[in-house]
Protein backbone atom coordinates (compact mmCIF):
# COMPACT_ATOMS: atom_id res chain seq x y z
CA UNK A 1 0.00 0.00 0.00
CA UNK A 2 1.67 3.56 -1.00
CA UNK A 3 2.64 5.22 2.23
CA UNK A 4 1.48 8.74 1.82
CA UNK A 5 2.66 10.61 5.06
CA UNK A 6 5.50 12.51 3.44
CA UNK A 7 3.38 13.81 0.50
CA UNK A 8 0.59 15.34 2.73
CA UNK A 9 2.92 16.24 5.04
CA UNK A 10 4.54 18.35 1.49
CA UNK A 11 1.35 18.87 0.49
CA UNK A 12 0.30 20.97 3.73
CA UNK A 13 4.11 22.91 3.57
CA UNK A 14 3.58 23.86 0.04
CA UNK A 15 0.16 24.31 -0.23
CA UNK A 16 0.75 27.84 -1.02
CA UNK A 17 3.56 27.91 -3.11
CA UNK A 18 3.77 30.34 -6.11
CA UNK A 19 4.83 28.50 -8.99
CA UNK A 20 6.79 31.77 -10.46
CA UNK A 21 8.74 32.36 -7.24
CA UNK A 22 9.94 28.49 -7.78
CA UNK A 23 12.18 29.27 -11.40
CA UNK A 24 14.15 32.09 -8.94
CA UNK A 25 14.76 29.36 -6.11
CA UNK A 26 15.30 26.90 -8.34
CA UNK A 27 17.55 27.94 -11.59
CA UNK A 28 17.23 24.33 -12.97
CA UNK A 29 13.64 24.11 -12.52
CA UNK A 30 12.72 23.97 -16.23
CA UNK A 31 15.57 21.28 -17.05
CA UNK A 32 14.71 19.39 -14.39
CA UNK A 33 11.05 19.28 -14.73
CA UNK A 34 11.11 18.69 -18.65
CA UNK A 35 11.90 15.52 -20.94
CA UNK A 36 11.96 14.52 -24.48
CA UNK A 37 10.33 11.35 -25.39
CA UNK A 38 8.96 9.81 -28.56
CA UNK A 39 8.95 12.67 -30.58
CA UNK A 40 6.92 14.87 -27.84
CA UNK A 41 8.39 17.42 -25.24
CA UNK A 42 6.78 17.95 -21.80
CA UNK A 43 7.07 21.26 -20.08
CA UNK A 44 6.17 20.60 -16.28
CA UNK A 45 7.58 23.42 -14.82
CA UNK A 46 4.88 24.94 -14.29
CA UNK A 47 3.30 22.61 -12.05
CA UNK A 48 2.19 23.91 -8.06
CA UNK A 49 5.49 21.99 -7.38
CA UNK A 50 8.29 22.77 -5.28
CA UNK A 51 11.48 21.05 -5.83
CA UNK A 52 10.95 19.17 -2.45
CA UNK A 53 7.26 18.50 -3.34
CA UNK A 54 8.59 17.00 -6.95
CA UNK A 55 11.11 14.90 -4.66
CA UNK A 56 8.54 13.67 -2.33
CA UNK A 57 6.65 12.60 -5.56
CA UNK A 58 8.74 10.44 -6.90
CA UNK A 59 9.05 8.75 -3.32
CA UNK A 60 5.27 8.45 -3.57
CA UNK A 61 5.30 6.72 -6.79
CA UNK A 62 8.81 4.53 -5.59
CA UNK A 63 6.84 3.52 -2.18
CA UNK A 64 3.89 2.47 -4.52
CA UNK A 65 5.98 -0.13 -6.35
CA UNK A 66 5.52 1.40 -9.85
CA UNK A 67 8.47 0.31 -11.29
CA UNK A 68 7.27 -3.40 -9.98
CA UNK A 69 4.05 -3.03 -11.47
CA UNK A 70 4.93 -1.86 -14.99
CA UNK A 71 6.98 -4.86 -14.86
CA UNK A 72 3.81 -7.26 -14.12
CA UNK A 73 2.00 -4.93 -16.53
CA UNK A 74 4.66 -5.79 -19.45
CA UNK A 75 5.17 -9.40 -18.53
CA UNK A 76 1.47 -9.99 -19.06
CA UNK A 77 0.45 -10.96 -15.41
CA UNK A 78 -3.11 -10.36 -14.19
CA UNK A 79 -2.94 -7.16 -13.53
CA UNK A 80 -7.09 -6.77 -13.87
CA UNK A 81 -7.80 -8.38 -10.51
CA UNK A 82 -11.16 -8.47 -10.38
CA UNK A 83 -11.45 -10.43 -14.11
CA UNK A 84 -8.34 -11.95 -13.54
CA UNK A 85 -7.10 -10.86 -17.02
CA UNK A 86 -3.97 -9.53 -18.40
CA UNK A 87 -3.94 -6.33 -19.87
CA UNK A 88 -1.39 -6.25 -22.44
CA UNK A 89 -2.35 -3.80 -25.25
CA UNK A 90 1.58 -2.86 -25.20
CA UNK A 91 1.95 -6.27 -27.39
CA UNK A 92 -0.24 -5.28 -29.92
CA UNK A 93 1.86 -2.57 -30.99
CA UNK A 94 5.18 -4.24 -30.37
CA UNK A 95 7.46 -4.18 -33.54
CA UNK A 96 7.13 -7.62 -35.51
CA UNK A 97 8.47 -11.10 -34.04
CA UNK A 98 7.92 -9.58 -30.18
CA UNK A 99 7.78 -12.20 -27.25
CA UNK A 100 4.88 -11.19 -25.49
CA UNK A 101 3.15 -13.57 -23.18
CA UNK A 102 -0.72 -13.22 -21.50
CA UNK A 103 -1.00 -15.20 -18.31
CA UNK A 104 1.88 -17.30 -19.85
CA UNK A 105 0.35 -17.74 -23.20
CA UNK A 106 2.23 -16.94 -26.19
CA UNK A 107 0.48 -14.29 -27.87
CA UNK A 108 2.86 -11.94 -30.37
CA UNK A 109 2.83 -14.32 -33.85
CA UNK A 110 -1.45 -14.25 -33.29
CA UNK A 111 -1.31 -10.15 -33.01
CA UNK A 112 1.26 -10.29 -35.99
CA UNK A 113 -1.33 -12.54 -37.95
CA UNK A 114 -4.22 -10.32 -37.32
CA UNK A 115 -2.30 -7.26 -38.02
CA UNK A 116 -1.20 -8.85 -41.50
CA UNK A 117 -4.41 -10.20 -42.02
CA UNK A 118 -5.64 -6.38 -41.49
CA UNK A 119 -3.25 -5.13 -43.93
CA UNK A 120 -4.12 -7.30 -46.80
CA UNK A 121 -7.55 -6.68 -46.31
CA UNK A 122 -7.45 -3.35 -46.07
CA UNK A 123 -5.40 -2.79 -49.02
CA UNK A 124 -7.60 -4.92 -51.24
CA UNK A 125 -10.80 -2.57 -50.00
CA UNK A 126 -8.34 0.59 -51.37
CA UNK A 127 -7.13 -1.07 -54.73
CA UNK A 128 -10.69 -2.13 -55.67
CA UNK A 129 -9.92 -6.06 -55.52
CA UNK A 130 -12.48 -6.31 -52.62
CA UNK A 131 -15.76 -5.07 -53.98
CA UNK A 132 -19.19 -4.85 -52.67
CA UNK A 133 -22.40 -7.49 -54.47
CA UNK A 134 -22.64 -5.65 -57.54
CA UNK A 135 -18.85 -5.60 -58.20
CA UNK A 136 -18.79 -2.01 -57.34
CA UNK A 137 -15.60 -0.99 -55.11
CA UNK A 138 -16.51 0.66 -51.59
CA UNK A 139 -15.67 4.14 -50.96
CA UNK A 140 -17.44 4.71 -47.93
CA UNK A 141 -17.02 3.10 -44.04
CA UNK A 142 -19.69 2.99 -41.21
CA UNK A 143 -18.08 2.11 -38.20
CA UNK A 144 -20.81 1.28 -35.53
CA UNK A 145 -19.27 0.53 -32.01
CA UNK A 146 -19.72 3.24 -28.80
CA UNK A 147 -17.35 3.94 -26.08
CA UNK A 148 -13.52 2.54 -26.93
CA UNK A 149 -14.91 0.60 -29.35
CA UNK A 150 -15.88 4.26 -31.49
CA UNK A 151 -13.80 6.92 -29.46
CA UNK A 152 -10.12 5.76 -30.42
CA UNK A 153 -11.36 4.76 -33.82
CA UNK A 154 -12.50 8.39 -34.04
CA UNK A 155 -9.54 10.15 -32.63
CA UNK A 156 -7.31 8.29 -34.87
CA UNK A 157 -9.69 9.19 -38.22
CA UNK A 158 -9.98 12.69 -36.89
CA UNK A 159 -6.21 13.16 -36.16
CA UNK A 160 -4.70 11.75 -39.37
CA UNK A 161 -7.57 11.67 -42.22
CA UNK A 162 -6.37 13.54 -45.19
CA UNK A 163 -8.41 16.79 -46.24
CA UNK A 164 -9.86 14.72 -49.43
CA UNK A 165 -10.04 10.95 -48.33
CA UNK A 166 -10.46 7.67 -50.90
CA UNK A 167 -12.66 6.68 -48.88
CA UNK A 168 -15.26 8.25 -46.64
CA UNK A 169 -14.86 7.04 -43.04
CA UNK A 170 -18.40 7.61 -40.81
CA UNK A 171 -18.71 6.82 -37.50
CA UNK A 172 -22.25 5.35 -35.16
CA UNK A 173 -22.63 5.36 -31.57
CA UNK A 174 -25.53 6.40 -30.58
CA UNK A 175 -28.28 4.76 -30.04
CA UNK A 176 -30.56 7.41 -30.96
CA UNK A 177 -31.74 7.11 -34.64
CA UNK A 178 -30.66 10.01 -35.78
CA UNK A 179 -27.11 9.19 -35.41
CA UNK A 180 -27.49 6.13 -37.71
CA UNK A 181 -29.49 8.36 -40.15
CA UNK A 182 -27.11 11.36 -40.56
CA UNK A 183 -24.33 8.61 -41.04
CA UNK A 184 -26.16 7.00 -44.03
CA UNK A 185 -27.50 10.23 -45.57
CA UNK A 186 -25.89 10.58 -49.66
CA UNK A 187 -24.23 6.72 -49.35
CA UNK A 188 -25.14 4.54 -51.66
CA UNK A 189 -25.16 0.62 -50.07
CA UNK A 190 -23.13 -0.87 -53.54
CA UNK A 191 -20.49 1.22 -52.46
CA UNK A 192 -20.70 1.05 -48.70
CA UNK A 193 -18.37 -1.01 -46.20
CA UNK A 194 -20.12 -1.39 -42.48
CA UNK A 195 -17.70 -2.26 -40.04
CA UNK A 196 -19.37 -3.46 -36.58
CA UNK A 197 -17.21 -3.12 -33.66
CA UNK A 198 -18.34 -4.28 -30.14
CA UNK A 199 -15.96 -7.04 -27.95
CA UNK A 200 -18.52 -9.02 -27.16
CA UNK A 201 -20.62 -8.54 -29.62
CA UNK A 202 -23.53 -8.12 -27.27
CA UNK A 203 -23.77 -4.28 -26.19
CA UNK A 204 -26.94 -2.90 -26.64
CA UNK A 205 -26.31 -0.19 -28.78
CA UNK A 206 -24.00 -1.49 -31.44
CA UNK A 207 -26.15 -4.23 -32.11
CA UNK A 208 -29.44 -2.21 -32.45
CA UNK A 209 -27.03 0.32 -34.74
CA UNK A 210 -26.16 -3.12 -36.50
CA UNK A 211 -29.48 -4.05 -37.38
CA UNK A 212 -30.45 -0.75 -38.78
CA UNK A 213 -27.45 -0.77 -40.98
CA UNK A 214 -28.45 -4.10 -42.13
CA UNK A 215 -31.78 -3.52 -42.47
CA UNK A 216 -30.51 -0.62 -44.83
CA UNK A 217 -28.07 -3.01 -47.02
CA UNK A 218 -31.02 -5.59 -47.41
CA UNK A 219 -32.59 -2.52 -49.11
CA UNK A 220 -30.20 -1.61 -51.15
CA UNK A 221 -28.53 -4.80 -52.63
CA UNK A 222 -29.33 -8.14 -53.67
CA UNK A 223 -29.23 -11.40 -51.20
CA UNK A 224 -25.99 -13.08 -53.01
CA UNK A 225 -23.20 -11.19 -51.70
CA UNK A 226 -24.51 -8.97 -49.41
CA UNK A 227 -22.89 -10.34 -46.58
CA UNK A 228 -19.74 -8.76 -48.03
CA UNK A 229 -20.91 -5.47 -47.08
CA UNK A 230 -20.91 -6.56 -43.65
CA UNK A 231 -17.86 -6.95 -41.59
CA UNK A 232 -17.38 -7.66 -37.93
CA UNK A 233 -14.31 -6.90 -35.26
CA UNK A 234 -14.90 -8.54 -32.02
CA UNK A 235 -13.52 -10.49 -29.35
CA UNK A 236 -16.10 -13.26 -30.08
CA UNK A 237 -16.31 -13.89 -33.78
CA UNK A 238 -18.67 -16.93 -33.31
CA UNK A 239 -21.67 -14.26 -32.13
CA UNK A 240 -20.26 -12.13 -34.79
CA UNK A 241 -20.56 -14.86 -37.45
CA UNK A 242 -24.41 -15.53 -36.26
CA UNK A 243 -25.09 -11.97 -36.66
CA UNK A 244 -24.53 -12.44 -40.02
CA UNK A 245 -20.94 -11.08 -40.58
CA UNK A 246 -19.30 -12.28 -43.63
CA UNK A 247 -15.70 -12.18 -41.95
CA UNK A 248 -14.66 -11.18 -38.64
CA UNK A 249 -11.54 -10.03 -37.25
CA UNK A 250 -10.47 -10.76 -33.54
CA UNK A 251 -8.75 -9.62 -30.65
CA UNK A 252 -8.61 -11.59 -27.00
CA UNK A 253 -10.24 -10.43 -24.25
CA UNK A 254 -6.98 -8.95 -22.67
CA UNK A 255 -7.52 -5.91 -24.50
CA UNK A 256 -9.36 -3.46 -22.71
CA UNK A 257 -12.01 -1.75 -24.73
CA UNK A 258 -10.69 2.19 -24.16
CA UNK A 259 -7.01 0.67 -24.83
CA UNK A 260 -8.14 -1.03 -28.35
CA UNK A 261 -7.00 1.12 -30.69
CA UNK A 262 -4.17 -0.33 -31.48
CA UNK A 263 -6.17 -3.91 -32.45
CA UNK A 264 -8.49 -4.71 -34.94
CA UNK A 265 -10.96 -2.30 -33.43
CA UNK A 266 -9.07 0.25 -36.05
CA UNK A 267 -10.13 -1.61 -38.90
CA UNK A 268 -11.91 0.92 -40.24
CA UNK A 269 -9.22 3.21 -39.85
CA UNK A 270 -6.31 0.98 -41.46
CA UNK A 271 -9.12 0.57 -44.18
CA UNK A 272 -9.22 4.31 -44.78
CA UNK A 273 -5.86 5.30 -43.99
CA UNK A 274 -3.73 2.91 -45.26
CA UNK A 275 -1.82 -0.24 -43.69
CA UNK A 276 1.54 2.06 -43.84
CA UNK A 277 -0.35 5.04 -41.75
CA UNK A 278 -1.44 2.76 -39.11
CA UNK A 279 1.67 1.13 -38.66
CA UNK A 280 3.59 4.15 -38.53
CA UNK A 281 1.11 5.26 -35.69
CA UNK A 282 1.74 1.73 -33.72
CA UNK A 283 5.70 2.55 -33.74
CA UNK A 284 4.91 5.79 -32.54
CA UNK A 285 3.38 3.84 -29.38
CA UNK A 286 5.82 1.42 -29.47
CA UNK A 287 8.16 4.11 -29.08
CA UNK A 288 6.55 5.48 -25.76
CA UNK A 289 6.18 2.14 -24.63
CA UNK A 290 10.10 1.74 -25.21
CA UNK A 291 10.13 5.16 -23.09
CA UNK A 292 7.98 4.23 -20.64
CA UNK A 293 9.82 0.82 -19.94
CA UNK A 294 13.33 2.07 -19.72
CA UNK A 295 13.73 5.88 -18.42
CA UNK A 296 14.30 6.46 -14.89
CA UNK A 297 11.36 7.43 -12.97
CA UNK A 298 12.45 11.34 -12.58
CA UNK A 299 12.98 11.37 -16.33
CA UNK A 300 9.94 9.37 -17.30
CA UNK A 301 6.95 11.51 -18.92
CA UNK A 302 4.12 9.00 -17.88
CA UNK A 303 5.09 8.80 -14.86
CA UNK A 304 5.87 12.68 -14.15
CA UNK A 305 2.27 13.64 -15.73
CA UNK A 306 1.07 11.06 -12.93
CA UNK A 307 2.39 12.50 -10.68
CA UNK A 308 1.09 15.68 -11.96
CA UNK A 309 -1.94 15.06 -11.55
CA UNK A 310 -2.00 13.31 -7.87
CA UNK A 311 -0.07 16.33 -6.59
CA UNK A 312 -2.99 18.48 -7.84
CA UNK A 313 -6.02 16.42 -6.92
CA UNK A 314 -4.76 14.00 -3.42
CA UNK A 315 -2.48 16.91 -2.75
CA UNK A 316 -4.29 20.28 -3.12
CA UNK A 317 -7.63 19.19 -4.01
CA UNK A 318 -8.24 20.03 -7.45
CA UNK A 319 -11.11 17.68 -8.33
CA UNK A 320 -10.95 18.52 -12.16
CA UNK A 321 -8.55 19.05 -15.15
CA UNK A 322 -9.08 20.55 -18.50
CA UNK A 323 -7.05 19.54 -21.56
CA UNK A 324 -6.62 22.13 -24.58
CA UNK A 325 -5.46 20.64 -27.86
CA UNK A 326 -4.31 23.82 -30.14
CA UNK A 327 -5.07 21.93 -33.19
CA UNK A 328 -8.29 21.31 -35.16
CA UNK A 329 -7.19 17.37 -35.68
CA UNK A 330 -6.93 16.88 -31.89
CA UNK A 331 -10.35 18.17 -31.52
CA UNK A 332 -11.83 14.62 -30.42
CA UNK A 333 -8.87 14.26 -27.83
CA UNK A 334 -10.79 15.37 -24.79
CA UNK A 335 -13.45 13.01 -25.59
CA UNK A 336 -11.04 9.75 -25.82
CA UNK A 337 -9.46 11.14 -22.13
CA UNK A 338 -13.01 11.50 -20.53
CA UNK A 339 -13.09 7.94 -21.30
CA UNK A 340 -9.71 6.54 -21.15
CA UNK A 341 -9.03 8.18 -17.22
CA UNK A 342 -12.76 8.53 -16.02
CA UNK A 343 -13.60 5.13 -16.90
CA UNK A 344 -10.20 3.70 -15.58
CA UNK A 345 -9.60 5.27 -12.65
CA UNK A 346 -13.38 6.27 -11.44
CA UNK A 347 -13.24 3.82 -8.76
CA UNK A 348 -14.48 3.95 -4.81
CA UNK A 349 -12.51 0.75 -3.61
CA UNK A 350 -8.93 -0.33 -3.72
CA UNK A 351 -7.95 -3.88 -5.45
CA UNK A 352 -8.39 -5.64 -2.38
CA UNK A 353 -12.02 -4.61 -2.04
CA UNK A 354 -11.72 -1.82 0.94
CA UNK A 355 -12.81 1.56 0.71
CA UNK A 356 -10.31 4.46 -0.96
CA UNK A 357 -9.63 7.03 2.04
CA UNK A 358 -8.34 9.63 -0.65
CA UNK A 359 -9.55 11.32 -3.83
CA UNK A 360 -8.85 9.74 -7.16
CA UNK A 361 -9.72 10.62 -10.58
CA UNK A 362 -10.66 14.20 -11.48
CA UNK A 363 -13.25 15.14 -13.81
CA UNK A 364 -11.92 15.36 -17.57
CA UNK A 365 -13.48 17.99 -19.95
CA UNK A 366 -12.01 20.12 -22.55
CA UNK A 367 -12.22 21.90 -26.12
CA UNK A 368 -9.81 22.55 -28.87
CA UNK A 369 -8.01 25.93 -28.32
CA UNK A 370 -8.78 28.84 -29.24
CA UNK A 371 -12.60 27.90 -29.10
CA UNK A 372 -12.17 26.93 -24.84
CA UNK A 373 -11.23 30.40 -24.48
CA UNK A 374 -14.28 31.52 -25.38
CA UNK A 375 -15.81 29.18 -23.20
CA UNK A 376 -14.65 28.04 -20.02
CA UNK A 377 -11.27 29.75 -19.58
CA UNK A 378 -12.65 32.33 -18.03
CA UNK A 379 -13.64 29.96 -14.86
CA UNK A 380 -10.06 28.53 -14.99
CA UNK A 381 -8.44 32.39 -14.99
CA UNK A 382 -11.11 34.08 -12.56
CA UNK A 383 -13.13 31.42 -10.81
CA UNK A 384 -12.52 30.12 -7.06
CA UNK A 385 -11.42 26.94 -8.08
CA UNK A 386 -8.22 26.17 -9.04
CA UNK A 387 -8.12 23.88 -12.38
CA UNK A 388 -5.19 22.73 -13.89
CA UNK A 389 -4.75 22.64 -17.57
CA UNK A 390 -2.73 21.00 -20.50
CA UNK A 391 -2.31 22.41 -23.36
CA UNK A 392 -1.27 19.94 -26.17
CA UNK A 393 0.47 22.16 -28.92
CA UNK A 394 1.67 21.50 -32.50
CA UNK A 395 3.81 24.07 -34.00
CA UNK A 396 2.95 23.16 -37.54
CA UNK A 397 -0.78 21.77 -37.90
CA UNK A 398 -1.31 22.99 -41.26
CA UNK A 399 1.20 23.18 -44.58
CA UNK A 400 0.15 26.17 -45.96
CA UNK A 401 -0.54 28.55 -43.13
CA UNK A 402 1.49 30.59 -40.38
CA UNK A 403 0.44 28.45 -37.04
CA UNK A 404 2.00 31.23 -34.61
CA UNK A 405 -1.53 32.71 -33.68
CA UNK A 406 -2.58 29.73 -32.45
CA UNK A 407 0.58 28.01 -30.31
CA UNK A 408 0.76 31.79 -29.49
CA UNK A 409 -2.36 31.34 -28.01
CA UNK A 410 -1.47 28.42 -25.80
CA UNK A 411 1.81 29.96 -24.83
CA UNK A 412 0.05 33.15 -23.63
CA UNK A 413 -3.02 30.91 -21.83
CA UNK A 414 -0.45 29.24 -19.75
CA UNK A 415 1.77 32.34 -18.90
CA UNK A 416 -1.57 34.18 -17.87
CA UNK A 417 -2.92 31.33 -15.57
CA UNK A 418 0.92 31.26 -13.99
CA UNK A 419 1.48 35.30 -14.12
CA UNK A 420 -2.32 36.63 -13.52
CA UNK A 421 -2.33 40.24 -12.59
CA UNK A 422 -2.82 42.12 -9.22
CA UNK A 423 -5.10 44.53 -8.42
CA UNK A 424 -2.53 47.12 -8.52
CA UNK A 425 -1.70 46.64 -11.79
CA UNK A 426 -5.33 46.02 -13.32
CA UNK A 427 -6.13 49.86 -11.08
CA UNK A 428 -2.19 51.12 -12.92
CA UNK A 429 -4.02 49.88 -16.03
CA UNK A 430 -7.01 51.47 -15.84
CA UNK A 431 -5.94 54.65 -15.00
CA UNK A 432 -3.35 54.82 -18.03
CA UNK A 433 -5.95 54.27 -20.01
CA UNK A 434 -7.97 57.45 -18.70
CA UNK A 435 -10.39 55.86 -15.91
CA UNK A 436 -10.54 58.31 -13.07
CA UNK A 437 -9.43 57.47 -9.65
CA UNK A 438 -12.96 56.11 -8.53
CA UNK A 439 -13.60 54.55 -11.97
CA UNK A 440 -10.05 52.58 -11.30
CA UNK A 441 -11.00 51.59 -7.74
CA UNK A 442 -14.73 50.08 -8.75
CA UNK A 443 -13.11 47.96 -12.04
CA UNK A 444 -9.61 46.83 -10.37
CA UNK A 445 -10.72 43.73 -8.97
CA UNK A 446 -12.98 42.93 -11.99
CA UNK A 447 -9.91 42.66 -13.70
CA UNK A 448 -8.01 40.76 -11.03
CA UNK A 449 -6.30 37.78 -12.18
CA UNK A 450 -5.17 35.65 -8.85
CA UNK A 451 -2.89 33.36 -11.25
CA UNK A 452 -0.38 30.66 -9.70
CA UNK A 453 -2.71 28.21 -11.83
CA UNK A 454 -0.63 25.20 -13.29
CA UNK A 455 -0.65 23.90 -16.38
CA UNK A 456 1.28 20.95 -18.51
CA UNK A 457 2.46 21.24 -22.17
CA UNK A 458 2.84 18.63 -24.35
CA UNK A 459 4.67 20.01 -27.51
CA UNK A 460 4.89 18.19 -30.88
CA UNK A 461 6.83 19.51 -34.29
CA UNK A 462 3.82 18.19 -36.53
CA UNK A 463 1.09 15.77 -35.41
CA UNK A 464 2.27 12.39 -37.40
CA UNK A 465 0.89 9.22 -37.11
CA UNK A 466 4.11 8.15 -34.83
CA UNK A 467 3.08 11.46 -32.98
CA UNK A 468 0.30 10.66 -32.54
CA UNK A 469 0.62 6.80 -31.44
CA UNK A 470 3.33 8.35 -28.51
CA UNK A 471 0.62 10.80 -27.53
CA UNK A 472 -1.99 8.03 -26.93
CA UNK A 473 0.32 5.77 -25.37
CA UNK A 474 1.48 8.65 -22.88
CA UNK A 475 -1.96 8.97 -21.84
CA UNK A 476 -2.46 5.18 -21.17
CA UNK A 477 0.33 4.99 -19.18
CA UNK A 478 0.06 8.28 -17.51
CA UNK A 479 -3.11 6.85 -16.39
CA UNK A 480 -2.07 3.27 -15.03
CA UNK A 481 0.84 5.04 -13.22
CA UNK A 482 -2.42 6.71 -11.14
CA UNK A 483 -4.36 3.48 -10.84
CA UNK A 484 -0.89 1.94 -8.72
CA UNK A 485 -0.45 4.97 -6.65
CA UNK A 486 -3.42 4.76 -5.66
CA UNK A 487 -4.02 1.20 -5.18
CA UNK A 488 -7.11 0.95 -7.58
CA UNK A 489 -7.88 -1.61 -10.28
CA UNK A 490 -7.64 0.78 -13.90
CA UNK A 491 -8.84 -2.16 -16.11
CA UNK A 492 -12.76 -3.19 -15.26
CA UNK A 493 -15.76 -0.68 -15.48
CA UNK A 494 -18.70 -2.34 -13.42
CA UNK A 495 -19.63 1.41 -12.99
CA UNK A 496 -20.83 0.84 -16.67
CA UNK A 497 -22.89 -2.32 -16.25
CA UNK A 498 -26.12 -1.56 -13.45
CA UNK A 499 -27.34 1.13 -16.03
CA UNK A 500 -27.29 -1.63 -18.75
CA UNK A 501 -29.13 -4.07 -16.66
CA UNK A 502 -31.71 -1.54 -15.63
CA UNK A 503 -32.18 -0.09 -19.15
CA UNK A 504 -33.35 -3.75 -20.25
CA UNK A 505 -35.23 -4.23 -17.02
CA UNK A 506 -37.21 -0.65 -18.54
CA UNK A 507 -37.24 -2.09 -21.99
CA UNK A 508 -39.33 -4.90 -20.93
CA UNK A 509 -41.99 -2.65 -18.59
CA UNK A 510 -42.41 -1.35 -22.31
CA UNK A 511 -42.53 -4.16 -24.26
CA UNK A 512 -45.05 -5.23 -21.20
CA UNK A 513 -47.20 -2.19 -21.69
CA UNK A 514 -46.40 -0.65 -18.71
CA UNK A 515 -43.98 0.39 -15.39
CA UNK A 516 -43.66 -2.95 -13.53
CA UNK A 517 -44.69 -2.88 -9.43
CA UNK A 518 -40.57 -2.97 -8.64
CA UNK A 519 -40.21 0.34 -10.13
CA UNK A 520 -39.89 3.65 -8.25
CA UNK A 521 -42.21 6.64 -8.17
CA UNK A 522 -40.35 8.49 -10.46
CA UNK A 523 -39.07 5.94 -12.88
CA UNK A 524 -42.52 4.96 -13.38
CA UNK A 525 -44.09 8.32 -13.78
CA UNK A 526 -40.93 9.40 -16.56
CA UNK A 527 -41.56 5.74 -18.47
CA UNK A 528 -45.28 6.29 -18.52
CA UNK A 529 -45.09 10.17 -19.81
CA UNK A 530 -42.59 8.75 -22.53
CA UNK A 531 -44.29 5.61 -23.65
Amino acid sequence: MTDWTAFDAAAARDADARILDQFAADPDRLARMSVEAAGLYLDLSKQSWTQAAFETCLELARSAGVEAARARLFDGAAINVTEGRAVLHPALRAVRGSDFHALGEAVSAEVDAVRADMAAYATAVRSGGETGATGKPFTAIVHVGIGGSDLGPRVVWDALRPLNPQIDLRFVANIDPRDMAEALTGLDPETTLVVVVSKTFTTQETLANAEAAKAWLAAGLPEAGRDRHFIGVTAAPDKASAFGCARTFAFRDWVGGRYSLWSAVSLSCVIALGPDVFEAMLAGAAAMDDHFVSAPLERNAPVLMALAQIWNVDGLNRPARTVAPYAHALRRLPSFLQQLEMESNGKRVHRDGSPVTRKTCPVVFGEPGTNGQHAFFQQIHQGPRVVPAEFVIVAKTHADAPESPLWSNALAQAQALMLGKTTEAARAELLASGADAAEADRLATHKTFPGNRPSTAIVMDRLTPETLGALLALYEHKTFVEGVVWDINSFDQWGVELGKVLARAILKDVADGGPSASLDTSTAALLTRLM
